[in-house]
This record gives C-alpha cells, sequence and structure tokens, in this order.
C-alpha cells in the first residue's frame, strides 16, 4: 500500500469485494465513508447498491459503448484516471472484487501513475476467486490454471495443459461462453463435465454442472460467470508426456 490513511490526493484504487456488502473489507468502508466522489469502472455490480448514500458515483459505463474493443476502453479510462489523479482533490477509482485480480486498467494505471510521480494507495479487497474455491469446495494448489475467457475465446486450442484443472474467469455473454466452448472442444470430449458458475459470494450465487457442449445454453450466464474445467487424464498433456521423457 502506497500512501498514508489519510491522504486524498493521488490516486486510490480500491477493491469492492465479489459482490456481498459483508465482503467489503473494513479499510475499504472507512475510506468511503471519507471521501465524496467515488469513481466506478462500472455500477454492474452488486455493492455498489450498499455504499454510503452521501457518496457521488461516477462510472465509466459509457466509455464500454464508446468503443469496440476492450483496448479503447482501458485506454481512455487509464488516461481519465491519471488526469484525475493529478488533482488537488486525488481520485478513488473502484472496481469489482481485488484492484490486482481480473482487472486489465490496474497494473497499467498502477505503473503509469507511479512513473509519472503521481502517489498511489492500494486498498484491497477480497477477489472473485475465494468464494469460487469455497463454493466448488476445491483448493487451487498445486496446479489450478487461471484463464481470461477472451484470451481462450480468440485461441485456436486453450493454452493451458489438459492435466490440470482451470478456472476460465468472465464468461459474461452467450457468444463469450460459445467461442470458449468451441476452444475447449478441440482438446476436451465434447461432453466433458464442467462447472459454470455464476455470482460467487453473492446472495445469486449458483453452481451448474453440465456437459461442456451445453454451456452456452446456460440462462445466468453474466458479469459474475466463471468456468470450472476439472482435468482430463495426468497424461493427456504435453507436459506430461515432456515428464516421462526427462525421466
Amino acid at each position: 500500500m502506497a500512501g498514508n490513511k489519510t491522504q486524498k490526493n493521488g490516486i486510490t484504487l480500491l477493491g469492492l469485494g465479489p459482490g456481498a456488502p459483508e465482503s467489503l473489507t473494513r479499510e475499504a468502508w472507512e475510506w468511503l465513508k471519507n471521501i465524496d466522489v467515488l469513481y466506478l469502472r462500472t455500477r454492474h455490480h452488486p455493492t455498489v447498491n450498499f455504499l454510503p448514500n452521501k457518496l457521488t458515483l461516477i462510472s465509466f459505463d459509457d466509455i464500454y459503448e464508446a468503443h469496440d474493443s476492450f483496448e479503447g476502453v482501458y485506454g481512455t479510462i487509464i488516461e481519465q484516471v491519471i488526469s484525475l489523479g493529478r488533482s488537488s482533490e486525488g481520485v478513488t477509482y473502484a472496481v469489482p472484487g481485488h484492484p490486482f485480480v481480473a482487472e486489465a486498467t490496474f497494473p497499467e494505471l498502477y505503473q503509469r501513475a507511479k512513473g509519472a510521480g503521481i502517489s498511489v494507495r492500494v486498498i484491497d479487497g477480497l477477489s472473485f476467486l475465494e468464494p469460487t474455491f469455497r463454493a466448488l469446495g476445491v483448493d487451487p494448489f498445486p496446479d489450478l490454471v487461471c484463464a481470461d475467457a477472451m484470451r481462450i475465446a480468440s485461441a485456436e486450442t486453450p493454452q493451458f495443459p489438459p492435466s490440470s484443472p482451470a478456472l476460465i474467469a468472465q464468461i459474461y455473454s452467450r457468444m463469450v461462453a460459445s467461442d470458449v466452448k468451441l476452444t475447449l472442444m478441440n482438446i476436451y470430449p465434447d461432453d466433458h463435465p464442467v462447472r459454470l458458475i455464476h455470482g460467487a459470494g453473492t446472495e445469486g450465487e449458483l453452481i451448474e454442472d453440465l456437459p461442456l457442449f451445453e454451456i452456452d445454453h446456460s440462462k445466468h450466464l453474466g458479469l459474475l460467470s466463471s468456468l470450472f474445467v476439472p482435468p482430463l487424464s495426468l497424461y493427456k498433456s504435453f507436459e506430461s508426456f515432456q515428464e516421462i521423457i526427462a525421466k
């Protein structure tokens, strides 16, 4: 964490947690009670409805409608937050979950602000990962792979070994689910059993067990959906073959 607890200038990056208001950290709540304006990457997050009433909320949702690519969206958000951070009042910018977990804007924003001599404070938040692992009843160690749905969707084959379990985040629409499915089916059987997790850590938490080829038929897909892909046999990956040869 950079900066002190009373600092208001510069940039404060804040995590809103997975969605349940009780998951917002005490540190985040105390900070939110002492500021007047909060910038949000999106208003479409359950915790937003439970923030202090006195806050003026300004979201970047309109930027998503003005650009054809996520790169354009993220670039515009970064420029605006950097500009706000240069002001004497500074800026608090909040996102779902944890600032550095599945948040494309934060690492670049953090590095650019530091490089420009702008003070940066990070207020951690519970990410979607912890409630997801709890809901699934799995421990990510030693070899679970975390992947982004858009990267999987744009690839011909999944860029991780099928002998490892995988969690694919941000399955936010039927179109994305369909593209992810087609990529995975180049390696996995069509009927490979998978699990869709919706709203982990919220009141609406739901898990669907279904075959891979049906994931884009789910009626519950949204911004808080992820896909858990159990592994194939230990000997179904190139890495396993390399291990055998090495031995």
